[in-house]
């Protein structure tokens, strides 16, 4: 039994936390930063987000690793410091979790590489398994409990990211897609094909997170619970969708639209839930609430709740590919 069966045996349905990258805009990370470089600049700042997450009542925090392959961090001229923002970024989450006085997982967050592999692009398997075997490795000295590979599209680039976390750390692995347009991700992988083939491999949670809207994340949840009736189960979604509001971007579900969404989940047979971009300790506070029965499910009429339209779709994918998810 790893630590997430331990923990679900206690605790019935485990909670996630939620979008790290606004937390930090509103500390004072700059537009278009590195959030991973925050982890050794002010780890103060990091842990007081992981801590707000803690207190609200989540049971798992994700790093502030979303970008922290060498790809991404290529970016910003940091791809030679992956293993030390890595471990940086593990470290500080696990001392917001020590310090909680109950037991909290460390969560490390594993985003895209941000490249195609080949004949597509020009990564190739053996490339993309040693960016995630490096990040690991970093995460796993730091002190993560599981490694979160989180927001993929495509189905082998989550079979070289495990490839290569296994090969330098014997943590649990974790594996969510976004799923954006008909129930399918990006490069058109259905929940179906994700969870059967993520089985087939052993990951040991597999999920969605992210994503166009809270339909689509929960219809492909519930076709990944069709497809397989044991798997454990994460669903990450946004905070409702996009929508600008003079010249910034706001979501739309409030957090009485996320704690509706949580009871959905679960009703669903979801274990493990949580909140992505736009999504704030607010949300949480309010979903752990209502997962534990101490408020009324809130009613929310979900489809009045959705803007008719969304931010546009470079607007969505920037947003996610850069401070989405964990980074959000």
């Amino acid at each position: 039994m790893n630590i997430l069966e331990e923990l679900l045996a206690e605790r019935g349905v485990l909670l996630i936390d939620g979008a790290m990258g606004t937390e930090l805009f509103s500390r004072g990370l700059d537009s278009g930063g590195a959030p991973e470089l925050w982890n050794v600049e002010h780890p103060d700042r990091v842990t007081a987000v992981h801590a707000e997450y803690i207190a609200a009542g989540s049971d798992i925090v994700l790093t502030n690793s979303f970008g922290g392959t060498g790809f991404r961090l290529k970016l910003h001229l940091a791809d030679d410091r992956v293993i030390e923002l890595n471990e940086a970024a593990a470290h500080v989450a696990r001392a917001a979790a020590d310090a909680s006085g109950r037991r909290v997982i460390v969560a490390g967050s594993m985003g895209p590489t941000g490249e195609l592999l080949e004949p597509m692009g020009t990564m190739t398997p053996e490339t993309c398994a040693a960016a995630f075997a490096e990040q690991a490795k970093g995460l796993d000295a730091g002190g993560a409990d599981v490694l979160w590979i989180e927001t993929m599209s495509h189905l082998g680039e989550i079979e070289a990211a495990v490839a290569g976390a296994r090969s330098v750390s014997a943590l649990p692995i974790c594996a969510t897609l976004s799923f954006d347009t008909a129930g399918r991700t990006m490069m058109g992988v259905t929940g179906a094909d994700a969870v059967a083939r993520l089985a087939e491999i052993g990951v040991d949670a597999v999920g969605a997170n992210c994503g166009n809207n809270l339909a689509d994340t929960e219809a492909a949840l519930i076709e990944m619970r069709a497809t397989d009736p044991d798997i454990l189960l994460i669903s990450k979604a946004n905070a409702g969708m996009p929508q600008w509001v003079g010249a910034e971007l706001h979501y739309s579900g409030t957090p009485e639209t996320m704690a509706a969404h949580a009871i959905r989940q679960r009703d669903a047979g979801i274990q493990i839930i949580g909140a992505c971009c736009g999504s704030a300790p607010s949300h949480l506070a309010m979903m752990r609430q209502v997962l534990d029965g101490a408020i009324e499910v809130p009613e929310v009429d979900f489809e009045a709740a959705a803007p008719r339209q969304a931010a546009p779709e470079r607007v969505r994918r920037g947003q996610r590919r850069r401070p989405g998810t964990s980074a959000g």
